[in-house]
This record gives C-alpha cells, structure tokens and sequence, in this order.
C-alpha cells in the first residue's frame, strides 16, 4: 500500500502566482536569470538566489540561511500565503498536445525504505548529504519528486470532478503552458484518495531521485535527534507530485561522440558489422522505429543498425533496454567510454528536433558521430525499477518539467 497524505501548502498569493512561479534553476541562461530577478520582485528565483539582494555570490551554510531569510520575508510579505487545513491539490499542466492533471500531496520516507516508492537510478552520496543539509536549514520542499501510479478510475473520477469547479490559480507562462489549481479538502473525498492509494502496490519515481533520497537521509538525522519522535512529523514526509502512467510523456536522449577513438570511418563500421546490420540510409534525417533499432550519423550520412540476433544475452530488464545495450556494444568497447555520467568525450540531447541539432553539431565538426534511440517505456522503467536495476545516465527525458514555488511543504 502506498501512503499519501494531504498537507497545509504554503501557496503565493492569487494576484502573484503568475511572477511566482519559476522553472527550473539550472534552466535559465545567465541573462534571462539576471533579468527576472532585476525585473521581477517576486520570482521564486529570488529564495534560491538570495545573494542578489546584497549583489553578492553566496554559497554553502551562508546561502543556505539565506534562502531560508528570503522565504520568510516572502511569507511576512503576504506573496506567499499559508493554508489552514490539510488538503491534496490538484494541478493541470496543459502544453501544446500534452497535458497532464496530477496530486501534490506528501509522500512517506518509510515507503521510500521499504521500496513501495520505487527507483530506477543511483544517486550520489556527496549530493545526497547536501541537498539534506540544505533542506535541514531552508525548512521546506519547493520542488516535488515526480511520481507515476497505475491509472485508477476512483482517483481519475476525483480528478474529473474537482477541474468542474473554479480553480484557485490558473495561469499561463511565457513558454504557453497553461496551469490550472484546485484544493480538495473535504474529509470525505480526501479519505476516498488515501483509500485509493492505499490499494495501489508502488508509486515510481520519475524525476528527483535525489530529492527523495536527500528527504530520506534528513529523516534520519531528525530522528536520532528527535527523543520523541513518533513517525507522524513533518521530516517522515516530502512533497511530491503523482500522475497516472498514462499522463507521463517519455523522450529519448541522442548521444554524441567527440571521436572515433582512433578508427578511421571504414574500420569502425567493420566493428559495427560484427553485432549490427548495418544499412546507410536515403532519408535526410533518419530517427529509429523500434526497440534495438539505433539511427547513426556519421561523416554526412544516417546509418540505420540493427541488431544482429543471439549476439548479446537479453535476459534482464536492464539487458534488453537499448540504452544499456548501446553502452556495451559501441560505447565503451570501440568507442572507448567507461563513465557515461563523466567523460568529456560524450555529450546528450533531447526533444523531437533534436535529431537535426545531432547532424548540425556533426556537419560543423564539434562531434564524429551520433546515435539516436526510441524512447523508453514506462513498462521498461517499471520493470528497471521492481528489479531493483539502474539505468544508464540519461536514459530518459521525462515531462511535466514543474515549475518551481506553487505549492511549498514545510519541514
């Protein structure tokens, strides 16, 4: 059983919601960061970029506290506002041909430990320990972890029918994405969804592995220091956003090479030939249509490869997906490439025009080659994740992106 739990949001206020909120920080190029927090007094950017209000670069325990300064004066502001019952949320994203209506809700470390919330890659210790000491000091979430359920007709009827009524917020931002707020807190629908989920085996992390791991670690530490601890605090829980499996949209990441590792054209397509069939195609942009099927480019020309049968054992969930198999069969043993997260010689790209932007790079002489997958399933991180297997690094691109100080959880 899965536990969910409704939580008192710290929310911005109606009029302001539209400046609040903000996408992700590494998403904005130094000039567009500049001026939203010139221009714009009440950006999110502005908690997690305190020093810009004294012109200064801060870092470590100094911008930790400082973050947290920020987010108070937003409060005593009255940009942010603090709900008074426990409540679930229901947020609409809704972009172009997608769209997506989920819950945030709180989420529990204990679920976390005992695997009902599961994984599908491997965090780092060093970023673990840091994101826990900064939410040790700030005292919120901001961020949700992205969750995906098994689409249910109880919690979608509830969906349905609370988007009927007005919603607290709606909005559009500069990208043309429209989003849409509504609070459920009648005890009786809010018990429906506890009741719902309750009945559901496993949520599945999509996106913030080390969110979730960082929640874990500082319920550790509060915990041991806590005598009275009784499993009911704030720290046993963090913020998340679910949305059934259906709503999840999935894309592939290309890879790019720098070199051929010392082959010339004509000897790295005879390695090739031994695991793939190889045909060079027609087509002025070529994209793969289906499992262990890879597009190349290479010296101004697709090559379609396919995988030669019986050549590789596929007898795991990780032996069989396509980004595990590109690795062991090009890129670490002709190409050369051992850390897929660390070698400068790799770069990765996403989005439906991103098979342009490869042969760009290629054409201009930045990259030698680059290689183009099918986007994996929701099955196949499924199937990862409840084997208790990693994928490779970046293996899968995965929207709604959320933007950041809609609905806050307090530590």
């Amino acid at each position: 059983m899965a536990i969910v739990k409704p939580f008192k949001a710290i929310r911005p206020a109606a009029d302001k919601v539209a400046h609040v909120a903000s996408r992700s920080y590494e998403d904005y190029s130094k000039e567009e960061l500049k001026a939203n927090l010139k221009f714009n007094p009440f950006s999110f950017l502005h908690i997690i970029n305190p020093g810009f209000k004294f012109q200064k670069k801060v870092s470590g325990d100094e911008r930790f506290k400082l973050v947290h300064n920020r987010y108070m004066e937003f409060l005593e502001e009255k940009v942010f506002v603090k709900d008074a019952e426990a409540s679930f949320y229901i947020y609409e994203i809704i972009k172009n041909e997608t769209q997506c209506s989920g819950i945030f809700c709180a989420t529990s470390v204990q679920d976390y430990r005992n695997n009902r919330i599961k994984k599908h890659e491997n965090t780092i210790e060093s970023r673990e320990q840091l994101f826990a000491h900064y939410l040790e000091t700030v005292k919120f979430n901001a961020e949700p972890v992205l969750m995906t359920y098994p689409d249910h007709p109880t919690i979608a009827r509830i969906i349905q029918h609370t988007k009927k009524e007005d919603p607290l917020h709606h909005f559009t931002t500069p990208d043309r994405t429209s989003h849409r707020l509504w609070k459920i807190s009648n005890g009786k629908i809010i018990k429906e969804i506890t009741d719902a989920f309750a009945n559901i085996d496993s949520l599945y992390i999509a996106d913030g592995h080390h969110r979730s791991a960082s929640s874990d670690l500082l319920a550790q530490w509060c915990e041991k220091r806590n005598e009275k601890h009784n499993g009911k605090e704030a720290y046993n829980y963090f913020m998340s956003y679910l949305i059934p499996e259906s709503e999840i949209r999935i894309y592939e990441f290309n890879r790019l090479v720098k070199d051929l590792n010392g082959h010339t054209k004509e000897s790295f397509l005879v390695k090739l030939d031994e695991l793939y069939r190889i045909n060079k195609t027609e087509m002025e942009l070529y994209k793969p249509t289906k499992k262990h099927h890879f597009s190349m480019y290479l010296d101004g020309e697709f090559y379609s490869l396919y995988l030669r049968k019986n050549v590789l054992p596929l007898d795991d969930p990780l032996s069989k997906l396509d980004t595990h198999i590109l690795f062991k069969t090009i890129l670490e043993p002709i190409l050369g490439i051992e850390d897929l997260r660390n070698d400068k010689r790799i770069q990765y790209g996403y989005g439906k025009h991103n098979v342009l932007r490869m042969k760009t790079e290629i054409d201009k002489g930045s990259f030698a080659v680059g290689f183009n997958l099918v986007p994996i399933t929701i099955d196949e991180i499924k199937a990862i994740a409840d084997a208790k297997l990693v994928m490779p690094p970046k293996s899968t691109f995965i929207e709604p992106k959320l933007k950041s100080g809609i609905a806050i959880y307090e530590l």
